[in-house]
């Protein structure tokens, strides 16, 4: 079965239409809802478990002017654990909760690929920030990419992102991160500081 070369896109999930020069992308699983076990995925929507603060940080993002927009490698796809529809239902639902809280998602872009043969679109490529970049005209430069991996950070570092790691580490866990923080908020907090 021939494999798409560029990232699969769910749309917009009830953004407002606000002026930003940047954006912050966010990594879903360890960032936005607690991470599973080593080789797991979440597969349905009773596995999505928020974060505590995240909507708290993503309504702080979108009223500083930036918009959110969520970019997740989601081998379980490939993998045959789920649909892509069914991928994209879990996602639609948790855009909808998140606005419900006042926390606005411009998109939510995802790569349903495994890791071999390479795709631009699978982080630590930056193929879908690049998408999300051109799709809706934000600006690289003055945007970051917040995850819980060193593969979201080489993804927003080769994107021109600034970057911050989420860990519950010291700062030698930092990588090349520009920031390290606990979680979504604290990494918020930070960078809405400087």
């Amino acid at each position: 079965m021939p494999r798409p070369d560029r990232a699969r896109h769910l749309g917009t999930c009830g953004a407002r239409d606000l002026p930003v020069k940047g954006a912050v992308f966010l990594d879903r699983d360890g960032v936005i809802n607690r991470k599973p076990a080593q080789g797991k995925y979440v597969t349905h929507w009773g596995e999505m478990e928020v974060l505590p603060g995240v909507p708290e940080a993503i309504a702080l993002l979108t009223k500083a002017g930036f918009d959110v927009v969520v970019v997740s490698n989601q081998r379980c796809v490939a993998k045959g654990l789920l649909t892509a529809i069914e991928l994209e239902a879990m996602h639609e639902k948790l855009c909808r909760e998140l606005a419900a809280k006042g926390a606005f998602v411009l998109g939510v872009y995802y790569c349903p690929h495994d890791n071999q043969p390479p795709c631009s679109c699978c982080k630590p490529s930056p193929g879908m920030l690049l998408k999300a970049a051109s799709e809706h005209q934000l600006d690289l430069e003055d945007s970051w990419m917040i995850g819980d991996s060193e593969i979201d950070i080489q993804a927003g570092r080769k994107a021109g992102c600034r970057t911050a790691r989420i860990s519950d580490c010291d700062s030698s866990g930092r990588g090349a991160a520009d920031l390290l923080a606990r979680d979504l908020l604290d990494a918020t907090l930070q960078l809405l500081n400087l």
